[in-house]
């Protein structure tokens, strides 16, 4: 399968590795709560995080989105919303709730699950909403780079995934879109490998290899998933989907995961995971810079 090599034009170095290995580090789930934001802030501006993406749906997002005016050199995205997972945490569509009765639980909440989602709201519901979270980081001036799907629900039927392309071409911005792959087929979506490469020809790049969970609970088991991860990337562009938090009581009463995402904080955050990215010889890369690189193959 030919696979192409964006050469980065600023965050790590004037031109790709010899290597050809180039890795976005995601933050997901910024805005979710005071723990993530910190988490996320510290480890873009001092640590090897190159990229996140914002809830604009949950309480903590006004802190995220004056961090992010303050910040507008930073690769940061919409995390389009449309469940709300947590047992006691939960958030409610932007969009009035009478325009998305299909996005609604019996507890005026957004589903759970993001097959709760797709079996109950129309894409007219989806993109409604989505429209409605793009407006309102637009109001809180949050110059987003990308958009991207928190749990995946965009890529559960195929007219929601229409709907998610679409933003991303209106609003000139790339959104997460993976080359079809071996694990891509794995994962049995309804979305075909047609679908992604058609998406491709309109002009939305596509990222060579994603990775979306790495193997280990403690921060010990994650730091070692991570440097077994960096040694082994491939040429191309990566995306590194992770998570993080502080520990501190209140991820710790959000969610049973929170030492996952302490140490994803952890790791990413130090010295060593840079360490790490130039022995291996890997360069980090923005969403930002993915466009950019997209456009000066046309």
């Amino acid at each position: 399968m030919n696979r192409r090599t964006f050469v980065c034009s600023g965050l790590a170095a004037a031109a790709a590795p010899a290597t050809g290995k180039q890795l976005i580090v995601h933050a997901d789930d910024a805005g979710m709560c005071h723990s993530a934001n910190i988490a996320t802030m510290e480890a873009m501006t001092k640590g090897a995080v190159s990229s996140a993406s914002i809830m604009m749906p949950c309480p903590w997002v006004l802190e995220m989105a004056e961090w992010a005016r303050a910040h507008k050199e930073m690769d940061l995205g919409l995390h389009l919303t449309l469940t709300s997972e947590w047992k006691h945490y939960r958030w409610r569509p932007v969009a009035p709730a009478d325009r998305v009765k299909g996005l609604l639980d019996q507890e005026g909440y957004l589903w759970r699950s993001e097959i709760q989602t797709a079996s109950q709201a129309s894409a007219a519901e989806v993109e409604t909403e989505l429209r409605a979270q793009i407006e309102l980081a637009r109001k809180y001036g949050i110059a987003f780079t990308h958009i991207d799907t928190h749990m995946g629900t965009l890529y559960t039927r195929p007219d929601y995934f229409e709907v998610y392309t679409k933003l991303a071409l209106e609003n000139g911005v790339p959104c997460m879109l993976p080359r079809p792959s071996e694990e891509l087929r794995a994962r049995k979506t309804p979305i075909t490998e047609a679908m992604l490469l058609s998406k491709e020809k309109a002009g939305l790049p596509l990222i060579d290899w994603l990775v979306t969970g790495v193997p280990g609970r403690t921060p010990a088991e994650r730091r070692e998933s991570y440097l077994k991860l960096i040694g082994g990337l491939r040429a191309g562009v990566t995306k590194l989907i992770i998570h993080l938090a502080k520990d501190d009581a209140e991820i710790r009463s959000i969610t049973g995961n929170w030492e996952q995402r302490w140490g994803d904080y952890l790791f990413w955050s130090s010295p060593e995971a840079r360490e790490a990215l130039a022995a291996a010889e890997v360069q980090l890369f923005t969403y930002r810079e993915l466009a950019r690189a997209a456009r000066d193959l046309k």
